[in-house]
């Protein structure tokens, strides 16, 4: 695996001269004006290694603060509900040396939350008038149209609003299909603590109505999502107190917020989407390895078992490479995401999960480039926040410069893997459980009294390269008990197609056998004892008839979203609908080995 990320590759050094800056406000943008398409190498993926010397760790000098002026164009500052912000503990356990390396960016960034004088952030009422403008200022636009939609309510009552910018016929996701243009998504702010995610997507939806970046949409569509998660904004924290983390909940869609984003999703059908997030800067680090997490930005793309190759090479060559030259250019610095564990004693380092229920590795499952981009702020109030939005910033527009300059590409990637993955169904064997492959890495953090930087070398979970763990012949669907009807809401509402079952019918198929369960870890890391707690099975499969009763359902996996079906219903793959008690009992599905000859029809 390689010990330096820096964007040395030739092709992220041509999309990075491309790179300038755009007006006051700060926005980075690489737009089509960049040129033509590189051509580029073949890829294949890292290969982990022991730890290889990394050349000496010198000081990144912070780029020069100069005060530009702010830039007037915001919307009016009104007075509603405040939000509340995080403990300042962690913003104030550093040294001034630390806080020197995150010095303000040469801009300044003035949406509602980011003005002089404010203590709190943007709130919802504010966002939504913001959005409004954007549409309103386009109203008078004859090539651009825009319309703010409700996508939903939180758990709280609280309307989820989405910005959507195209140059197509209408709004709707049928006249942006009907554009032939890849569509984005952004999504910012699924926990409440992460404000400069939502700040930032507020600033690219102004560019993109009105400013510099409205050059993109001669080639792209944008939905924008600023706050996912109004409810945790509202009281500053992560999460509701008593709620599921929508961040882990984009396959089995137990909350509102996790299901309007489903459906957003499944509707306009983008060919790209971010999940825009600030990461956690805590003590855990100082206590484990004596230093500070050091980088501006943490980001990763899909990572999960039974990814086409050639979505992983876009998300590398077209995204990531890219993305990293930008952020260098802007004296900003990246990794790939990380995280380790409460315990003290635990000195592993992981990169991001390879669960089936994150937004990045659901968006995978449905064939589409899908980043998360994290900002290092977590826990910091307004503590170099105006860093934290430029580096958003940046990153959000470098991906969407990279989508108009790979438009062509896009259009032909997705309906490519679409049919590879419908292709695969009755053929060959899909992995169940994978695990991510230990090695080690010499990380770069902060000494926590110099501020210089300081390589500490760490046992790594790497998710580069998976290591399956358990794989099964690939069925040719799967059939589904009439009683199901919650996990085929779920299932559709993700986009994935269900026949229903006309008439009594026999069919050649596999039965789940348990073999031994326990309690699945919690997110705390024990096993739960909750009646209701995910169950961890064990299972052998049983060749035989199954008896489809009229009014049961087939899911057929000749379809785009195969994979993520298997995730959701194979029993013993660890965000299973068994396993989180949307299937009741193994009998409830079973996987059908030959093509059915039955009569069905097509839920709508």
């Amino acid at each position: 695996m390689p010990t330096d990320f820096s964007p040395t590759h030739p092709d992220s050094l041509f999309f990075g001269a491309c790179v300038r800056r755009l007006g006051a406000v700060g926005t980075l943008a690489l737009l089509t004006a960049c040129g033509t398409s590189v051509q580029l190498p073949p890829w294949t993926p890292a290969i982990l290694r022991p730890v290889a010397s990394r050349p000496p760790a010198t000081s990144v000098p912070a780029p020069v603060a100069v005060t530009p002026a702010v830039s007037a164009q915001t919307s009016p500052v009104v007075a509603p509900t405040v939000i509340a912000q995080p403990v300042a503990g962690e913003a104030d356990r550093f040294s001034a040396a630390v806080n020197a390396r995150f010095a303000a960016p040469a801009v300044v960034y003035a949406t509602p939350g980011l003005q002089a004088g404010r203590t709190n952030f943007t709130t919802q009422d504010e966002l939504q008038n913001w959005l409004q403008d954007q549409e309103t200022a386009l109203a008078r636009s004859a090539g651009i149209k825009a319309a703010v939609l409700t996508i939903g309510s939180s758990q709280q009552g609280r309307p989820l609003p989405a910005l959507v910018l195209t140059r197509g016929a209408g709004t709707d996701p049928a006249a942006l299909e009907a554009t032939g243009r890849p569509t984005v998504l952004l999504i910012g702010q699924q926990h409440g603590d992460e404000p400069a995610s939502s700040e930032a997507l507020l600033v690219i939806a102004r560019e993109l109505a009105q400013g510099l970046l409205q050059p993109l949409l001669e080639r792209i569509n944008v939905v924008i999502v600023p706050r996912a998660n109004p409810d945790a904004a509202a009281g500053g924290e992560p999460l509701v107190p008593g709620a599921p983390d929508m961040q882990t909940d984009h396959l089995l869609l137990e909350t509102l917020e996790a299901q309007a984003l489903a459906r957003l999703t499944r509707d306009y059908r983008p060919s790209v989407v971010v999940d825009a997030h600030e990461y956690h800067v805590n003590g855990l680090y100082l206590k484990k390895f004596g230093a500070v997490q050091k980088f501006d930005v943490q980001l990763q793309y899909a990572m999960t078992a039974n990814l086409p190759e050639f979505l992983t090479k876009a998300d590398e060559e077209w995204f990531r490479r890219p993305l990293l030259a930008a952020l260098k250019g802007q004296g900003l610095s990246a990794e790939w995401f990380y995280t380790t564990s409460a315990d003290p004693e635990d000195r592993k380092i992981s990169m991001g999960s390879v669960q089936p229920q994150t937004r990045r590795n659901v968006d995978g499952l449905k064939n589409a480039v899908s980043l998360e981009i994290a900002t290092r702020g977590a826990g910091l109030g307004r503590k170099h926040i105006q860093r934290r939005v430029h580096a958003q910033v940046t990153a959000l527009a470098s991906v969407l410069g990279s989508t108009a300059q790979r438009a062509s590409e896009l259009g032909q990637l997705r309906p490519y893997l679409d049919k590879e993955v419908s292709a695969q169904a009755c053929r060959g064997n899909a992995l169940v459980q994978v695990a991510p492959t230990p090695a080690q890495y010499d990380l770069l953090m902060l000494d926590p009294v110099t501020g210089n930087d300081k390589i500490v070398t760490v046992d790594w979970d790497s998710t580069l390269a998976l290591q399956p763990l358990k794989s099964r012949v690939r069925p040719c669907g799967y059939w589904v008990s009439a009683a199901s009807t919650e996990a085929i809401a779920r299932l559709r509402l993700q986009g994935v197609k269900v026949q229903k079952v006309l008439e009594p019918s026999a069919l050649l198929g596999d039965s789940y056998r348990e073999v031994s369960r326990a309690a699945a870890p919690g997110a705390d890391g024990n096993a739960s004892s909750a009646a209701a707690a995910p169950i961890k099975v064990d299972v052998t499969l049983v060749r035989g008839v199954i008896d489809a009763a009229a009014g049961s359902y087939y899911v057929p996996l000749n379809q785009p979203l195969a994979h993520l079906a298997m995730a959701a219903l194979e029993p013993d793959t660890p965000s299973s609908y068994f396993a989180h008690h949307l299937l009741q009992g193994l009998n409830a599905t079973a996987r059908v080995m030959s093509e059915p000859a039955i009569a069905t029809e097509d839920l709508p």
